[in-house]
């Protein structure tokens, strides 16, 4: 469904982000991306949905395809005319709108009978978000934010959805009812997901193949089952040693990442 073919980003002209990043998203599949801080993950997806040019970076080499359609260097709303939106990192609602609103917003563009059956199916997934349509977006929790986000972004009816950092400041038993959804949401719509998440634990259980990035490279993936039991994700993502219990503070904070990794 969504093909990134060794690109190179770059900002300002000068600024090598990314060298020869290459992702496979498959039709109905969850596919995750791992890494660090400034490993260059938000930038592999803002280069996938065409927002780079707003923070003036450009791909200058490789090949992004949306269902064998070339869209590297077409502008933001002509890839989501095409069926791929991203959800980015911090949630971004619209604060002074409701909820229902919000999700009005996000599916502007469709037809006054496709825009109700698009807000009766996000309602479907998150019931929360019934309960709430007439209040200020604004004043929700942090986690229905979260599910505001990803409903608005459903009522485009994507084909391929990235999400970026979806856990970021909620407590776990949110993680975990959200990243159900997704899942649901992926085996019921038939949806495509590029997942960026720096909790390895929750996107590796949900996804069905990985990466991993360092650096602005793809340096290990793998089918997801496979990275989980990786002894190098185990220590340097999921916090555990060789015999699989909890690694001491002291190992973790003086770690050094093998430089097979690179080779």
């Amino acid at each position: 469904m969504l093909s990134v073919n060794n690109i190179e980003v770059v900002y300002d002209r000068v600024i090598l982000v990314l060298k020869g990043v290459s992702i496979d998203v498959g039709d109905g599949a969850i596919t995750t991306l791992l890494g660090a801080n400034g490993a260059g993950k938000t930038t592999t997806l803002k280069a996938i949905s065409g927002v780079l040019r707003s923070e003036r970076g450009e791909v200058t080499k490789g090949v992004i395809e949306l269902a064998g359609r070339p869209i590297q260097g077409m502008r933001a709303h002509e890839v989501t005319n095409l069926g791929l939106v991203q959800v980015f990192e911090g949630r971004r609602v619209f604060e002074n709108l409701t909820t229902e609103e919000n999700l009005v917003a996000g599916g502007h563009v469709q037809s006054s009978h496709a825009m109700k059956q698009g807000i009766d199916m996000v309602y479907s997934y998150f019931p929360r978000l019934r309960e709430r349509r007439a209040q200020i977006a604004g004043y929700l929790s942090g986690g229905e934010q979260q599910m505001l986000a990803i409903g608005r972004a459903l009522m485009s009816q994507p084909k391929v959805v990235l999400l970026d950092e979806p856990s970021l400041g909620l407590a776990p038993m949110l993680v975990e009812e959200i990243f159900g959804i997704v899942g649901r949401l992926v085996k019921q719509e038939r949806l495509s997901v590029l997942l960026v998440e720096q909790n390895a634990t929750m996107a590796l259980a949900i996804a069905d193949h990985g990466y991993v990035m360092e650096n602005g490279r793809i340096v290990l993936e793998g089918p997801a089952a496979k990275l989980s039991a990786n002894s190098d994700i185990k220590e340097f993502y999921l916090g555990l040693n060789e015999g699989g219990t909890r690694k001491s503070y002291h190992d973790t904070k003086h770690y050094k990442r093998r430089k097979r990794w690179l080779s």
